[in-house]
């Protein structure tokens, strides 16, 4: 009676299922650069350690970027660029082979805002500004990720072609791929005020052995001068709706010809002139991939492709491997960005959600992990940055190869692990598709396999150190700027496993360590707190038993602090 009784004084009021509590804001309406710190102080120091301070024109460029990054529209535009995916069409309705790849106009108007504030463009059109343009970079990774894969070989696309231009026969391709000028129509260069490039390198025999490419390159000289036609498969060809892809193909030794033959640069565009397709450049499928959505990925038949020779004959290697350079460089601003978002709304999320009598970032394990996760980005962040410096600096050439190859190594195979945390912080929200941390979860292992996975870039690490006589002193030297003799000693250790016999069994070991020393210097010569620095170097080099693990949130209690969390707090955009 007492049941019935409580039910019927219900009757004639609403009963209210849906109000909608402790439910999180969503970090939309800060700015990416103000709101983070670490990117300050490194464009600051690192700017004016090269001897070009930045202006408060780059300043200006770096925020009005950081509040596009930071604005709702354009997180909204992220989601829909991912959600309607390239369309690969082989033919038109008449049956002539166009090869064309559609795109949601999200897509469009992402690469469109990227290249208006020069994302891919700057330090090629303005000297000394490869550290302003990497923190734009960094930031647009942030955004959408996919739309980055074009972005970076088009910026790396231009250093190729520029060492190579001794006859001017590029001035064209140099002048459109750093143009401020987003332009996707699929027509020749000519009527076009600019272009975008991509790369075709791996075969389904080799992968990153590129030197085990069997793509054959002829030469067609009644086409014009260093014209070729290619026959072969490439197994992975990026961007497909680019209007040229930068490919490696064999060149047979000619001896009547004067021809040694061997591994070779080729730019191979869609048009050979207005109206006239490369008819022989035929992409055969779009790839299924994990993550990468918005960015389309492609197989590509070379069925008399007409290409044109970039670099010696022989010297394929040597050509590409300035964009390769700059492209690992890009994978490490992608993953340090990617880890930058996942921090912001893991924090975001804390600092707004209550649980268990109070609000989340107030609990120890929860801060622990916060102040964990704050720190590897201080590292990353750091790191990708100083290394962008050093491609502005002729001096460290050798420190720009052996670092490049450190730092993509490690950062990028950190952003697996980081993002899933992230993930975690948000429950179970961050494990459905409304919120973006599951995208970028399958987004993270990317950077780690493209430009080489981790063994084959450890190799390379050992490559560079045993036939580039300054590499190891360029590490010595970086190492000696942070004036800690615990570093000395930890890098002594790894030039001592570098001379063991089973120096390549030990190589991840090796290479890890070697990151996590240039991330604490880089921390150092960028600034800050020097808590920051000493906590960095305390849970990542000096572990103790009992003091820390590989999981993240396992700090020492001594090192988890205000400082690192007030430095990523969001700045709302007025």
């Amino acid at each position: 009676m007492h049941r019935a009784t409580t039910l019927l004084s219900h009757v004639g009021r609403p009963l209210v299922t849906h109000e909608v509590v402790n439910q999180v804001t969503v970090p939309a309406g800060y700015n990416a650069f103000r709101s983070h710190q670490r990117l300050v102080d490194a464009v600051t120091t690192l700017t004016r350690d090269n001897g070009t301070p930045a202006t408060v024109a780059d300043f200006s460029r770096l925020d009005h970027y950081g509040a596009i990054v930071g604005h709702p529209q354009w997180h909204e535009t992220a989601r829909l660029a991912n959600e309607f995916i390239p369309v690969f069409t082989p033919f038109d309705r008449q049956g002539r082979r166009i090869d064309s790849v559609s795109f949601h106009d999200a897509y469009h108007r992402l690469m469109a805002v990227a290249i208006d504030h020069s994302v891919p463009s700057l330090p090629h059109k303005e000297p000394s500004r490869q550290v302003v343009r990497a923190a734009m970079s960094l930031m647009h990774y942030q955004l959408e990720c996919g739309t980055g894969c074009p972005l970076t070989m088009t910026y790396a696309a231009v250093p190729v072609l520029r060492a190579n231009n001794q006859d001017k026969c590029w001035d064209e391709w140099i002048d459109k791929l750093t143009s401020r000028v987003y332009d996707s129509a699929d027509v020749h260069i000519s009527l076009k005020k600019g272009v975008t490039c991509g790369m075709s390198m791996t075969e389904k025999q080799g992968g990153s052995d590129v030197r085990s490419n069997t793509t054959l390159a002829t030469p067609a000289p009644d086409l014009g001068q260093d014209v070729f036609t290619l026959v072969g498969h490439k197994w992975f060809t990026s961007a497909p709706m680019c209007d040229a892809f930068l490919a490696l193909a064999q060149v047979e030794p000619n001896g009547a010809a004067g021809m040694k033959g061997g591994l070779t640069c080729f730019l191979v565009p869609r048009w050979i002139r207005p109206g006239e397709r490369n008819v022989g450049l035929r992409f055969q499928r779009l790839k299924n991939k994990l993550g990468d959505k918005s960015n389309a990925s492609s197989e590509v038949e070379y069925s008399g492709a007409y290409a044109v020779r970039v670099g010696p004959v022989g010297s394929g290697v040597k050509t590409i491997i300035e964009m390769v350079n700059h492209t690992r460089l890009d994978c490490m601003l992608g993953s340090a960005g990617l880890m930058q978002a996942g921090l912001v709304w893991a924090q975001n999320h804390a600092t707004q959600r209550s649980a268990f009598g109070g609000p989340l970032i107030a609990k120890p394990l929860m801060r622990n992990v916060l102040c964990d996760l704050a720190l590897e980005c201080e590292g990353h962040t750091s790191l990708s940055l100083r290394i962008a410096a050093s491609f502005d600096r002729p001096a460290e050439e050798s420190f720009k190869r052996i670092a490049t190859a450190i730092g993509k190594y490690y950062i990028c195979k950190r952003a697996p692990s980081f993002a899933y945390e992230a993930l975690e912080c948000l429950g179970g929200n961050g494990y459905v598709e409304d919120f973006p941390l599951s995208r970028w979860f399958r987004q993270s292992p990317l950077n780690a396999v493209w430009e080489g996975s981790g063994n084959v870039i450890v190799l390379d690490v050992f490559r560079a150190l045993a036939r580039e006589p300054d590499a190891l002193p360029a590490l010595v030297a970086e190492v000696a700027t942070a004036r800690d003799a615990r570093l000395t000693a930890i890098l002594d250790e790894c030039i001592a496993h570098l001379k063991s016999a089973d120096a390549e069994m030990r190589g991840r070991y090796v290479v890890e360590r070697l990151a996590l020393l240039l991330e604490a210097c880089a921390i150092k010569r960028c600034g800050g707190p020097p808590m920051i620095y000493d906590a960095f170097v305390a849970s990542r080099l000096i572990r103790t038993p009992g003091q820390g693990s590989l999981l993240f949130g396992t700090l020492d209690p001594a090192l988890v602090s205000n400082a690192l969390l007030e430095r990523n707090v969001i700045v709302l955009v007025a």
